[in-house]
């Protein structure tokens, strides 16, 4: 008999295959009646699979008491509560490493296309409006203060893309790091102010849930730009939607929102936002390297092997 697992969302097909190659796959997300689905088989279920957005509930985990391990698809562990996972000695992996190089090029792509209205001069000439008329003047990247809250790998990613552009480097993290030649600032306020260009690339959790807000972002000012490629609920979004509606704030490149796929509506008409749909890790080369892990994670998993990549 094979292992019955939870396959919480949809993954790539490829993967999908391979899951239900070596496994029962039973699909959350595909139930007409989720809670009939876990009543039926939970007691039987040993593994959980979920993306790091999604995570799983305790519900969930409470309906499988004989679950053994959470295998998230990607590097987020926010969604999953992972002090009631280990107290019930459920073990969670993660996809570390592999996405850092992807999500860090979107950052980049990210302040070069806020900074310089890519968005904005793309549909310029598809309106047919370059015959007729002149877009107004975009913003420099090269030399710029580049501020990075959370120096992990993702940050040290981006940091060193940055420099290639002669951009100037502050952070802020939760310690110094003292191999890095950038300056430690230390608040998130102070780095606002100090920077032309701020990333979001922290951790989530509850000690940063809507930690940039206005006075952050008002040290900002109207001539700088949030990126956000790391979680929607480190940003108060109602902050942030205030302050580019009412110009406190220059502009924004975001991948990551507070309630996905749920996108405030007033973002949508800003010529100063640039709006991706949390694709970061999006490549074919990095989910496929992503999911390899979320297969070696649970594989070790059932053959008693220790894991590749835990988190608890």
């Amino acid at each position: 008999m094979k292992p019955e697992i939870i396959l919480v969302e949809p993954m790539m097909a490829s993967v999908e295959a391979a899951l239900d190659a070596a496994y029962t796959v039973h699909r959350l997300s595909a139930a007409p009646d989720r809670a009939a689905l876990l009543a039926a088989v939970g007691p039987r279920i040993r593994a959980v699979v979920t993306g790091g957005a999604t995570g799983v509930s305790n519900a969930v985990m409470d309906a499988c008491p004989n679950l053994g391990i959470v295998t998230i698809n990607g590097v987020g562990t926010d969604a999953v509560d992972l002090a009631y996972a280990a107290g019930r000695g459920i073990r969670v992996t993660n996809t570390p490493g592999v996405l850092t190089e992807d999500v860090a090029d979107l950052a980049l792509g990210l302040i070069i296309a806020a900074s310089r209205r890519l968005v904005v001069g793309d549909r310029f000439v598809r309106a047919g409006q370059w015959p007729i008329a002149k877009m107004p003047l975009a913003r420099k990247v090269t030399g710029k203060r580049l501020g990075i809250f959370g120096l992990g790998r993702i940050g040290r990613a981006i940091a060193e893309r940055a420099v290639g552009f002669g951009m100037s480097i502050a952070y802020t993290n939760r310690s110094v790091c003292e191999d890095v030649p950038y300056r430690c600032m230390d608040s998130l306020e102070e780095l606002a102010r100090e920077s032309d260009i701020l990333v979001v690339a922290a951790s989530a959790g509850p000690e940063n849930r809507n930690i940039v807000g206005r006075a952050v972002l008002d040290a900002l000012g109207p001539e700088g730009i949030l990126i956000n490629v790391a979680r929607g609920s480190i940003v108060d979004e109602a902050e942030l939607v205030a302050a580019l509606v009412e110009g406190r704030l220059g502009g924004a490149g975001l991948d990551v929102f507070a309630d996905e796929p749920n996108v405030p509506q007033a973002l949508w008409s800003l010529d100063t936002v640039v709006l991706q749909p949390h694709v970061a890790s999006a490549t074919v080369e990095t989910r496929t390297a992503m999911a390899d892990l979320v297969l070696a994670n649970l594989g070790a998993f059932f053959a008693g092997q220790p894991l590749p990549t835990p988190v608890v």
